[in-house]
Formats: C-alpha cells, structure tokens, sequence
C-alpha cells in the first residue's frame, strides 16, 4: 500500500489535523470473535447447555462481565471472573497459535506510525490478550492501551474512550474529540466512540452496522490511509465552522 506520509502535515504543527487514531482489537485489528464464539459454545456445552450464533453474535463488542452474565443465565456455573478467565484463556491460545489480521489493519498502523501519528488499543478484553496482539506488532505501533479491566463500564458507555483521550492527552495536549478517529467494528462500540464524542468509523465485520449520519462506515480498512483519516477530521472541522 502506498504511503501517505508526504500528504500529512506534521501533527504537533497541525494542531487542526489528526492528531490520534485510537482502535478497537477484536474484529477490527484482528478476527478474533470466531475465536471467542468457539470458547461461549464449548463453555455452555460443558455445563449442560445450549449456545446459539444468534446468542453469541449479541455478545459482539460487549464487555466481558456483561457477557459473563449472560453465560451464566444459559447455563454456566461459575462465577463472572472464572468465566472471563476461561474465555480470556481459550482465546490467548488461539491467537499465540495464529493471529488473523483484519485486512489493512497492519498496513494503516504502519502508515500512521510511518506518518508521526499516536495509536492507541481500546478494547473489551483485557490486557493478556492486548499485550498478547500488540507483541506481534512493530514495538511502539501502540502508545498505550485502555482494555476491559481498566474501566468501570466497558463499550457501549463512553468511558473506555473517554480514558483513552484523557490518557492521550497527557501526550499530545492538542488531542481533542474533534481531531481523534475511533476505529469500530462493532455497534457497542461505535455507540461508545459517538457517546465520547469522537470523530468514528464503522468497519463491519462480523455482525452488520446500522446506518447513521453521525459516523462514518468503510467496507474494509484495506487500501485505507492517513489521508483517508485526515480528511475526516477536515470534514469534521469545516461542519463546526458551519455550524
């Protein structure tokens, strides 16, 4: 893929400009929801059970002690952190096994980096697992991560981005809703990056999106580069100067 970086201005010169991209993992960096599905399925099984795909695919984006409750109601006899903990695990092991990549996903990270602007991970599941993605990337592809055991109300409430910007900001002082894209694949998720008031875009994947005028949606990220982003901060600035 081609880079972008001559096309983008300096971001700490730039102060109008992108200034961060903050990422969701799970369906967007990396396809990892067949993963989690499989490790519900055999769960619910092993207790007697019964696990549907519409029943797991509900589960998309959520945050695992939400999901955790749900198991329980189908089922599961252990308690929310016991079945975090197997989840977590069965998935780790996956990924440690093959880490399916979303499709541009790593070569817009690249572009980025390659382009001086920050990334950072928000994501659901906690940080074995991120830690676990993030060392099969070039080191500091990610500034830092905000994952599900960092937050007091994980996606679809605000706070997971709204930690992420705050901790962004200590950073680059010139962050601000306005000039941060939210990476999502799920509706949690985007609910979550609209609700903190972030410039976001929906890249579908394994459970479709709703239309809505107040985000952005991309079919895949493959292709997908600085400039693509930068432009939607500008898009971002001119409706405020409208307004």
């Amino acid at each position: 893929m081609r880079s972008s970086t001559a096309a983008v201005q300096d971001p700490a010169r730039d102060a109008t400009g992108l200034q961060a991209v903050l990422w969701d993992m799970d369906g967007t960096l990396v396809d990892t929801e067949p993963y989690w599905i499989q490790g519900e399925m055999e769960l619910v099984a092993a207790h007697g059970g019964s696990w549907s795909e519409e029943q797991a695919e509900a589960l998309v984006g959520q945050s695992l002690v939400f999901s955790s409750g749900i198991l329980q109601a189908a089922g599961v006899q252990l308690s929310s952190r016991e079945i975090i903990d197997h989840l977590l695990g069965h998935v780790v092991q996956s990924v440690r096994r093959e880490i399916p990549w979303r499709p541009g996903a790593r070569e817009l990270l690249a572009d980025l980096k390659a382009s001086g602007i920050r990334c950072a991970l928000v994501t659901m599941s906690e940080k074995p697992l991120a830690d676990e993605i993030r060392s099969q990337l070039p080191e500091g592809t990610f500034d830092f991560l905000v994952t599900g055991d960092m937050v007091d109300h994980g996606k679809p409430h605000p706070e997971p981005y709204e930690r992420a910007l705050r901790l962004l900001q200590q950073q680059v002082p010139a962050a601000t809703v306005d000039n941060v894209v939210a990476l999502e694949d799920s509706l949690p998720g985007v609910t979550s990056a609209q609700a903190a008031g972030l410039v976001t875009v929906g890249i579908p994947h394994f459970i479709p999106l709703p239309g809505d005028s107040g985000r952005t949606h991309w079919d895949s990220l493959a292709g997908r580069t600085v400039a693509d982003l930068q432009s939607l901060v500008h898009q971002r600035s001119t409706i405020l100067k409208v307004g």
